[in-house]
């Protein structure tokens, strides 16, 4: 290779080096910071490409999408004193970079602490207004949105945005887990025995009301049982008595050997009565 070529393979890799120390790309999820010789010179940077000049400035570069801030769980006392484990994170970002930079020297890590303290001030102020009742159901919503604003307003110096604050489980100490076991047991068994008691009461009715139903069944029925043997009986009355009149001789001969018949019905029958009694009145006429 000649000289010359080295040469000017030396100035374009010196040309290439310098463009790219001198140029730097901001992505749409980035937020960048220019110093010059460790004094901010620009933080509002656009996404695109940028110019710098080497080895005079010096970019540093920031996530500008929401983080997330996982908080290890911790324990808070309700108003009633009584200790509630919570489990719950924070979602965060950076809205003012440079402010963030002054304020946290630059760290990430340093900004989840200042967050984490904050958020944790908070909530613990709000567990502590509020029962066990409130913070398990009835208020998380506004236990959390509270504690958001709460973190807001101490991140707002530092150029962080606290964009929601989360609870991902509250468990009970195992104190309370126990009574609110045994209260769930004695509201259980009310509620049972409430339940018996109405079904004892109806079942009593539903027999009493089938009772009454019976008895006013078997009065009708005896009363049109007696009503139709009424009947019957006049009936019979009125037929044997028209039958008599129109035969009186032969209607009372007739009854006579019935009564025989039903007298004498088995071998064993036996009756004592005299011989010139009534009752034999025809087994006289028959001699």
């Amino acid at each position: 290779m000649s000289p010359r070529l080295i040469v000017l393979a030396i100035i374009a890799g010196i040309g290439i080096f310098i463009a790219s120390a001198s140029l730097f790309i901001v992505n749409e999820t980035e937020l960048a910071i220019k110093f010059r010789f460790g004094e901010i010179v620009k933080s509002d940077y656009k996404p695109g490409w940028h110019v710098k000049v080497p080895l005079m400035n010096n970019v540093r570069k920031y996530d500008r999408r929401v983080l997330t801030l996982d908080a290890r769980p911790a324990r808070y006392l309700t108003k009633e004193k009584k200790n509630v484990l919570v489990d719950f994170f924070v979602k965060w970002r950076i809205n003012d970079v440079e402010t963030f930079y002054k304020s946290m020297n630059g760290s990430i890590n340093t900004a989840r602490t200042r967050i984490y303290t904050i958020v944790n001030d908070g909530l613990r102020s709000e567990m502590s207004s509020r029962t066990v009742k409130e913070v398990i159901s009835g208020e998380r919503a506004a236990l959390m949105d509270k504690t958001k604003d709460i973190g807001n307003v101490g991140v707002k110096a530092f150029g962080i945005e606290i964009v929601d604050v989360r609870v991902k489980r509250m468990d009970y100490e195992q104190s309370i887990s126990e009574s609110i076991y045994r209260r769930m047991v004695a509201e259980r068994t009310r509620v049972a025995k409430e339940f018996r008691s109405k079904g004892a009461e109806a079942a009593e009715r539903i027999r009493a009301d089938a009772d009454r139903q019976r008895t006013i069944l078997l009065a009708e029925s005896y009363r049109t049982s007696q009503k139709t043997r009424g009947e019957g009986d006049a009936t019979a009355a009125a037929r044997y008595a028209k039958a008599y009149n129109q035969d009186p001789a032969f209607y009372e001969f007739y009854r006579s050997l019935d009564a025989y018949r039903k007298s004498f019905a088995h071998d064993n029958d036996l009756l004592v009565i005299q011989p010139d009694s009534e009752f034999f009145k025809y087994f006289k006429k028959a001699k």
